[in-house]
């Protein structure tokens, strides 16, 4: 109908316009750090630095003399190691410096907080005065799915060349044109996407797995958790 035309015409064109970014010196991401850098353009006092420890928005790191030291605190500890792994690969290219760098799903830093303060955030929305940071899960840290990923996702370098194997194995037209999700109840936003598979299942395969918290049916709306399904086998769906 004219308003799904609409939203295809929208897309056709944006295809059409699109073109990818050069891939030189991160040069992709230029506009982000440059955005969210020039507040501090005029630098960072001491007193800032040990204010923004203090409220403890994040894990405290510092670099001295290419030597990496963090505070003993890390709310998630397989997160902290995702990020000392990238850090440590180039750490001899780095001067003596120190930050704070937020593991919580969420940004810190909303944009009536004043003054704006530095904490490093992997997401973030326009509402947020966050540092864009590159995220730790390509290595470490990434969701834990018992029993198949017990120690989170991690190894995006690897975990990419089995999903590009099942990927060449289904191609568009051999996919299954349905919907499909296995995730846990880590929100009440996504209750209306496992109600509609259950009123209609030939339109989207939506299930609730378990997660850590766990305790009853209840966290998996009143119905028993479906088992957890690898990440290459979400490739045969549309």
């Amino acid at each position: 109908d004219a308003k799904w035309k609409t939203i295809t015409g929208q897309i056709k064109k944006a295809v059409e316009a699109y073109e990818p970014c050069v891939k030189e010196n991160c040069s992709c991401h230029q506009s982000v750090w440059k955005q969210d850098l020039a507040p501090f353009r005029g630098g960072i006092s001491k007193e800032t630095m040990s204010d923004v420890v203090s409220r403890k928005l994040g894990t405290h790191y510092q670099i001295i003399k290419n030597k990496l030291y963090r505070e003993q605190d890390c709310m998630f500890p397989a997160r902290c190691s995702g990020v000392e792994h990238f850090i440590l690969g180039i750490i001899q290219r780095l001067p003596d410096m120190e930050m704070v760098i937020n593991v919580r799903d969420y940004p810190q830093v909303p944009k009536w907080m004043k003054p704006i303060i530095p904490v490093f955030s992997f997401s973030k929305t326009s509402e947020y005065n966050d540092i864009m940071y590159p995220a730790w899960t390509f290595w470490e840290g990434g969701p834990a799915v018992w029993p198949i990923y017990p120690t989170g996702l991690g190894r995006w370098d690897l975990m990419r060349e089995d999903l590009r194997r099942s990927a060449e194995k289904w191609p568009w037209k051999k996919k299954i044109s349905k919907g499909y999700f296995r995730g846990s109840r880590t929100s009440p936003e996504r209750d209306p996407l496992i109600l509609l598979s259950r009123e209609n299942p030939q339109l989207v395969d939506a299930e609730y797995t378990k997660n850590q918290a766990w305790k009853s049916e209840k966290d998996t709306l009143g119905k028993p958790p479906a088992k957890e399904i690898p990440l290459v086998d979400h490739c045969k769906y549309k």
